[in-house]
């Protein structure tokens, strides 16, 4: 060929979403204003102060399930809440964001007794109203943006959780009975759950269904249902938020935005 040809031009054989969630750590400017709207209203109790917006890092530092769902107190108006297991299932096959750290993403209620005796009978109570049953299918798992806070001086902690009116509660998940190892293959798309366990997977599966415990996604490329220490965090520990509406002010990504990364190469 004597002559170079003119570039080529066309456009992305995809369908272009209309809405397109986004998604980040709880940092910068963000994540300060809303920490300190989360420790204006709750900071005298331990289970919130122990989470802290760090000026050197530039992110929220820590988490705790009673921080994560205080946070959706004030973002939700934003269209934004917190991550649930399924939202970081798609975080890792999409390799968004490094999950380096912890995250706590949803309560798992398993019986009314310990761990977390107090918390666990109040929800049990609020589950069985809502179903109108006495006998609730467990262990079942809510996300922590399905869970709203109030302060109750009867709680260990200070504050006791509540069910949003709408609740999404997924039941009877008996891969949380047993210990043992998974792939992502494995994983249910709605729940962000294996729906098995195997003698072999390049995940692990730390099970708990007694009392109250917090499902936490760990830094080891894990899930853990059996952390019950509620008010505990570390500084590993991040909240990942993510947008849940095309009206979101924060996070947001335009439309050109992503048609110019789709053509890009083309």
């Amino acid at each position: 060929m004597t002559n170079k040809l003119p570039k080529f031009k066309g456009e992305p054989l995809i369908e272009i979403p209309q809405f397109i969630p986004v998604i980040n750590f709880l940092e910068g400017d963000f994540g300060k204003a809303v920490d300190a709207e989360v420790q204006g209203k709750y900071g005298k109790h331990r289970a919130i102060s122990v989470v802290r917006y760090d000026p050197e890092m530039h992110v929220v530092v820590g988490s705790t399930p009673f921080y994560c769902v205080a946070v959706n107190e004030f973002i939700a108006s934003e269209g934004l809440r917190t991550v649930n297991p399924a939202d970081l299932l798609r975080m890792q096959r999409a390799r968004i964001l490094p999950i380096g750290q912890h995250e706590d993403t949803a309560l798992v209620l398993g019986t009314e007794g310990d761990p977390n005796r107090y918390l666990a009978r109040h929800l049990m109570m609020q589950i069985r109203a809502r179903r109108q049953d006495r006998e609730v299918p467990a262990p079942a798992v809510i996300p922590l943006s399905e869970i709203g806070l109030c302060v109750d001086q009867h709680s260990p902690q200070g504050l006791r959780f509540k069910l949003k009116d709408c609740a999404q509660v997924f039941y009877d998940l008996s891969v949380l009975n047993k210990d043992g190892r998974f792939s992502l293959k494995d994983v249910d798309d709605e729940t962000g759950l294996p729906n098995q366990t195997r003698d072999k997977g390049d995940y692990y599966l730390s099970a708990g269904d007694s009392g109250l415990s917090v499902l936490r996604v760990s830094n080891y490329h894990g899930i853990y249902s059996d952390c019950v220490h509620l008010e505990e965090s570390s500084s590993s520990g991040r909240i990942t938020v993510i947008s849940t509406d095309n009206n979101s002010r924060n996070f947001k990504i335009g439309r050109a935005a992503l048609e110019r990364r789709l053509l890009k190469g083309y």
